[in-house]
């Protein structure tokens, strides 16, 4: 399972990069295991507020949907459209082409409440 030690984890599965004040955000390899072959995928649009521990989208897949639980609150200010065409990528490339939204932090101390890779693989190891 692949967990790069940067990202910070939440307990809904998704993970969050941060570069200065935005975060990228995506779900975790885990995740898209467990779901299977993604269909598409639902997200916010550019200009509209996230906020932590609420849904902001959902995924689709051949067994389930799945909603989208924001790990950190902010205004979104980019989105994967490439998602839009090709949701596979959630799949193939769950951390390096399949990032779903890019948001503006609104409160950086949001992000001590996620885990680390070795927290996170310990939570999933228990389940």
């Amino acid at each position: 399972m692949n967990l790069p030690k940067e990202l910070k984890y939440s307990e809904e599965h998704e993970w969050v990069k941060v570069e200065g004040n935005k975060a990228y955000i995506g779900i975790t390899d885990f995740a898209q295991s467990e779901l299977g072959d993604i269909v598409f995928v639902e997200l916010p649009e550019v200009g509209d507020d996230i906020t932590a521990d609420e849904a902001f989208g959902s995924v689709e897949s051949v067994k389930t949907v799945s909603e989208l639980y924001a790990p950190v609150s902010g205004k979104v200010v980019e989105i994967n459209e490439d998602l839009d065409d090709a949701p596979e990528l959630v799949n193939e490339s769950p951390y390096e082409k399949a990032w779903m939204v890019v948001v503006e932090l609104s409160d950086e101390s949001e992000l001590d409440k996620l885990m680390t890779a070795e927290k996170y693989q310990a939570m999933i190891s228990e389940d």
